[in-house]
């Protein structure tokens, strides 16, 4: 298959550019879980637009090596040990087999390698002690740091004021904020001193730890920062240069820039030819935060009766460069578009040869920068179009291998025992006028979960769990 032209957005160059690949598989590097705690729904919003990203390079032709990485220490991962009385190994474990299970119920594919930090140690050690020979990185009391005074090319990728870098200042915590532009920790001795950890507090827990966790260096024992995680495991499983580097947009100051200056000092090379970053999702109107009790997990939306799936259909009506207002109310208005969607599909003859026109239209709006709201909108007009269903059927399950809405996975459902019974009684009821007959008869079949709609070519019948 030919790859048609898929045009993105490139944060580099703050402009929509044609896509090439570098190479014939493309390298598509994710940032993926800090596994400290639950992933949140805003989280999974980036996961799902990375999702779609992926989906579309495959329906485009692209082969794909799809790299996610798993933060499994750093300061995040410490707080968490030390208050929930966990070694750090106990506490990455947990959250991560959280992100994997709810990873299918969002129906995302999985990247084919998953590296974890831990397991990369010595790739980062490498990568440090060439920017330490390089004199990119210098060694002081708590650790090793990169002057980002001396990469001539430190925030382009945010366009960052130079005007605004502190030559000499440092900064030690992982994540810090937009007008901290600083020089950043590549390697962190132990100290017992964990940025955000109580440390009175810590002090009193038993069994735990207080020295942060470290391993042998030659600069010194320590941990990794946070930073030189990604750069290490993207170069060591996609090479030098890399096509796609994705995350959400609160990553591309610092971490992203960060990425690309230690990255691009170490190997000479350009880190990545691609950068896309996905939008915040707002709660009520508000960005998510902790100190307001607007963070949702997806088991919290299970909790509720939502389907997983309503929430990826949710993120799919917004472009993934547009923030997404989330309330509850916004979410049970795509659960029950997506529950009229399936019904329809329910109803469809076997799928055939498929409408080229909206097939067409479709792919244009994906390889628009990915509009997912446009391709939303084309899929809809097929399902109302007067084609025939076995048409649209096979066009709504190639539209949907982007889409991920697992409509594939429909199946007629079967008749509770005695409604087949209780429809045609029905029928004969309202062919001799007995309509009171034939409205109990309907309440009936209801409370069974069958709804029966009439039409002109006789009843029509679904099986749906009863309203909530």
């Amino acid at each position: 298959m030919t790859p048609r032209v898929l045009k993105l957005y490139n944060f580099l160059s703050r402009k929509v550019e044609e896509f090439k690949p570098i190479r014939e598989t493309v390298g598509l590097y994710t940032c993926g879980p800090t596994v400290y705690d639950y992933v949140h729904i805003g989280n999974w919003r980036t996961f799902v637009f990375e999702d779609i990203l992926k989906r579309a390079l495959l329906f485009n032709g692209y082969k794909v090596k799809h790299v996610m990485n798993i933060t499994d220490i750093d300061d995040k991962i410490i707080k968490a040990s030390r208050n929930q009385r966990l070694a750090f190994r106990e506490i990455a474990d947990k959250y991560e087999k959280a992100f994997f299970d709810d990873l299918a119920k969002l129906n995302i594919i999985k990247a084919d390698i998953y590296p974890r930090a831990t397991e990369n140690i010595s790739s980062m050690i490498q990568i440090i002690e060439l920017l330490i020979s390089k004199g990119f990185a210098y060694k002081t009391d708590d650790g090793v740091y990169f002057a980002i005074g001396k990469f001539k090319n430190y925030g382009e990728l945010s366009n960052l004021s130079k005007r605004k870098i502190k030559t000499g200042a440092r900064v030690a915590v992982d994540q810090y904020d937009k007008d901290q532009p600083a020089d950043f920790a590549l390697w962190k001795f132990p100290s017992g001193n964990t940025p955000g950890v109580n440390q009175a507090e810590s002090l009193r827990t038993p069994g735990v730890s207080q020295v942060d966790p470290s391993w042998d260096a030659p600069f010194g024992k320590g941990r990794p920062g946070w930073h030189i995680e990604c750069s290490a495991m993207a170069q060591k499983y996609l090479g030098d240069m890399l096509d796609i580097h994705t995350g959400g947009v609160d990553l591309l100051f610092p971490h992203h820039e960060n990425e690309i200056a230690q990255s691009e000092a170490a190997t000479d090379k350009k880190f990545v030819n691609f950068w896309l970053e996905g939008e915040h999702l707002l709660v009520a109107g508000e960005k998510m935060a902790k100190s307001l009790g607007n963070i949702y997990t997806l088991e919290e939306v299970i909790k509720r009766d939502f389907d997983p799936i309503s929430l990826r259909y949710l993120f799919l009506t917004a472009h993934y460069r547009s923030k997404l207002n989330f309330t509850w109310k916004s979410l049970e208005a795509a659960q029950n578009t997506l529950e009229n969607l399936t019904e329809e599909v329910l109803n469809w003859d076997d799928p055939k040869i498929g409408c080229a026109e909206f097939e067409g239209n479709f792919a244009q709006a994906i390889n628009n920068d990915l509009d997912m709201p446009k391709a939303v909108s084309v899929m809809w007009e097929l399902v109302k179009s007067d084609y025939p269903t076995s048409a649209k059927h096979q066009s709504i399950l190639m539209m949907d291998k982007v889409l991920g809405l697992s409509l594939d996975k429909i199946k007629p459902e079967k008749l509770p025992e005695g409604a087949q019974e209780l429809i045609q009684k029905r029928e004969e009821s309202r062919r001799q006028g007995k309509f009171e007959e034939s409205d109990e008869l309907r309440i009936k079949l209801q409370k069974m979960g069958v709804y029966v709609e009439d039409t002109p070519e006789g009843p029509r019948w679904k099986v749906k769990s009863k309203s909530k």
